[in-house]
């Protein structure tokens, strides 16, 4: 009985730790991108510490997700998912029913009509609103209750977007009304459009840069709140009110190139906020960077570089102040990496065993789920600082193409996706 109230203690201070890390990123609907901070760590208890030996149970699994990298989003008693329709000319809209049921499915845009179109945009649910962004730029309110489509703007378009090799990969941020697009470009950099209308209430100063893959993030700190964004070769704090650009961070010093003279800063990877402390991470020998926001929100400082993290598209979590993910060797591997938040410091620097590479992670109840996206395994991972710490692990063997979604969990439930193939397994007690 005593082991037992230690316990409940224990998880009522983590998650109460999690409120309060929470409060300091989540002005924005928790309904959408990486939980509800968009950092990847999921507020649940009570889950399974191990595996059995081929994997959680199995509770529902459909082949009719459309392909797609998206991540599911689970708001009461349906989930939502984007992907392309069989044609795969376009991208759709879909809810299914906590059972894997679905119970129906829209077309809301067109897919980037170049390499990699499957659909990218997790969904932002807010009310009975469904928000989303599809690969040629297009911003799209959609009706939760029956899939129809509220408005639209071709946001590529009116803003002129200037986009690199893959399009648009933006997943949206909603807050205040507010929708969050960022089109990068002559025109403009980032967007704020009304969610009840379309219409555009803010456009901030353009930079000229071409746009990046990341999903931006709202923070709050000393009582004032920024958007933390990037473009193809900025990151940017932009004020939530104005559309202002309040600071901009270019110092990479000399960043190598791939041959054919292609930027290797290509950005994917949604930050990391603190206490004040921005944390961004990128592949192609990028590397990682940690800023400090000075105190009124206008100005960063440059604190320390990590050469070896050096995430592709996966993202990261924080731990105990360790930042876990994966590295960029090459596109097809990748080691997995631990980091130290205050000085930088590598803790670990290891592959995955078996020929697993790198992948995506995200974090709940204490432990890691790390997805390998070349062959499907899922890891669940005890996030020790001195090692790459594999507890259990099974494998994805349904769908197709890469295994680039990233998971999710919800009430006990870890979702996965690949490619038109979307599962549910039972991970809580």
């Amino acid at each position: 009985m005593e082991a037992f109230k230690k316990v409940k203690i224990i998880r009522t201070v983590v998650a109460m730790a999690c409120i309060f890390f929470f409060m300091e990123v989540t002005a924005q609907t928790p309904y959408g991108w990486r939980g509800p901070a968009r950092n990847g760590v999921y507020p649940e208890t009570g889950l399974l510490k191990t595996w059995p030996s081929g994997g959680p149970q199995l509770l529902w699994e459909t082949l009719d997700a459309g392909k797609g990298y998206s991540s599911p989003v689970v708001v009461g008693d349906r989930i939502y998912l984007t992907g392309m329709n069989e044609d795969e000319d376009k991208e759709v809209f879909s809810a299914y029913t906590l059972d894997g049921k679905k119970i129906y499915q829209v077309t809301y845009g067109s897919p980037w009509d170049k390499t990699y179109p499957e659909t990218r945009t997790t969904p932002a649910v807010e009310g009975n609103r469904a928000y989303v962004i599809s690969g040629m730029g297009e911003i799209v309110c959609i009706n939760t209750e029956n899939g129809d489509i509220l408005w639209k703007v071709d946001g590529g378009t009116v803003f002129e977007r200037k986009t690199g090799t893959w399009g648009t990969s933006e997943c949206p941020l909603v807050f205040d009304n507010k929708i969050i697009y960022t089109p990068a470009g002559d025109q403009t950099t980032m967007v704020a459009l009304n969610t009840e209308t379309g219409e555009t209430v803010w456009k901030s100063e353009p930079l000229g840069d071409t746009g990046a893959y990341v999903s931006p993030l709202l923070i709050t700190y000393k009582g004032k709140r920024q958007i933390i964004g990037s473009t193809g070769e900025s990151v940017i704090g932009v004020n939530p009110e104005t559309g202002k650009i309040e600071w901009r961070f270019t110092d990479w010093g000399k960043p190598p190139r791939e041959p054919g003279g292609r930027p290797s800063n290509i950005a994917p990877n949604t930050p990391l906020f603190k206490d004040g402390k921005i944390f961004f991470c990128h592949g192609y020998d990028i590397g990682s960077y940690m800023l400090q926001l000075n105190d009124d929100l206008t100005g960063v400082t440059f604190l320390w570089k990590n050469e070896d993290l050096d995430t592709h598209h996966g993202g990261y979590v924080l731990v105990n102040d360790i930042i876990y993910g994966s590295n960029w060797i090459n596109n097809n591997q990748g080691n997995w990496v631990g980091v130290d938040w205050n000085t930088g410091q590598t803790k670990f620097d290891t592959a995955w065993s078996g020929g697993k590479g790198k992948g995506s992670i995200i974090s709940a109840d204490g432990m890691l789920y790390c997805y390998d996206e070349r062959r499907g395994a899922v890891g669940l991972v005890n996030p020790n600082p001195e090692k790459f710490d594999v507890v259990s692990e099974f494998r994805i063997t349904k769908g197709e193409g890469p295994h680039w979604a990233h998971p999710v969990i919800n009430n006990g439930t870890l979702y996965i996706r690949h490619g038109n193939a979307f599962s549910a397994y039972k991970i809580n007690l």
